[in-house]
């Protein structure tokens, strides 16, 4: 039995200013099929976009910010609570800061947390707490988060679904030879500099924070795999039926 992360983004579970249910069912339903031998630990943004369904406030401003993830975050959880409900899955929100993973202490406490909930067959939905972020608390945006969980809870992989399916060669919207890189041993520091591109109106990443997250773990030997959160074909080929067709897997094993 493995231990997985799986961290999806803003640009998955948003469409037009609401949440994407469509999408989100889909992947609750991915996710009740991993279960099934695994232990299953999910990372979700969209608080934002939730909150933007209800009070359309100027993003751009962190104090609007914070308030449409105040007001989404209970949506969001509700949405899911739903729809989990459907594979009679419990789930638990757990809502963390910077400040919680900067000490040994509270890194213990997290683990100790999920460690139980995992144990009682609850699954774990884990966010940053943007309604009381500051600059000195945040941790940057959900991968570097997912990134450090699947470290101090010492998983055994994380799963990145996103609106970009794969790492190439070079970047596909301007080259249209692009080829996908399905298997990186390692990132060079010159592509881990450049400048954050989100792509959705409610993400904050782009590649740059995925090969971020990739590289953190690459550095404490653990694999990422990326991979499109838009269809679950990819995801679903190298999980459930261990067969690498599409999106890119990180890792120090060398083929």
């Amino acid at each position: 039995m493995m231990r997985i992360v799986v961290k999806v983004g803003s640009a998955v579970l948003a469409e037009n200013d609401s949440i994407a249910l469509e999408r989100m069912q889909a992947l609750v339903d991915f996710l009740a099929k991993l279960r099934k031998n695994n232990e299953v630990v999910l990372v979700s943004s969209g608080a934002v976009a939730a909150g933007y369904t209800k009070i359309q406030l100027d993003r751009s401003i962190l104090t609007n910010k914070q308030a449409l993830a105040s007001i989404g975050q209970p949506i969001l959880m509700h949405t899911y609570a739903e729809k989990f409900s459907q594979h009679s899955i419990i789930i638990s929100q757990v809502l963390l800061t910077a400040a919680n993973l900067s000490k040994a202490q509270e890194i213990s406490k997290i683990k100790n947390t999920v460690d139980t909930l995992l144990k009682n067959s609850v699954l774990p939905i884990i966010n940053e707490n943007d309604a009381t972020t500051t600059d000195e608390l945040e941790v940057g945006d959900n991968d570097q988060l997912s990134a450090y969980i699947t470290k101090h809870i010492e998983a055994d992989i994380l799963i990145i679904l996103s609106d970009i399916d794969a790492y190439y060669d070079k970047d596909p919207r301007k080259n249209s030879d692009a080829k996908i890189l399905k298997v990186v041993n390692y990132i060079d520091k010159k592509d881990l500099d450049k400048n954050v591109t989100p792509h959705g109106t409610f993400a904050t990443g782009g590649i740059v924070t995925k090969l971020k997250a990739a590289s953190y773990l690459l550095q404490n030997d653990i694999d990422t795999f990326l991979a499109t959160g838009f269809d679950l074909s990819d995801i679903k080929s190298y999980l459930l039926d261990k067969n690498h067709i599409g999106g890119t897997l990180f890792t120090k094993t060398k083929s």
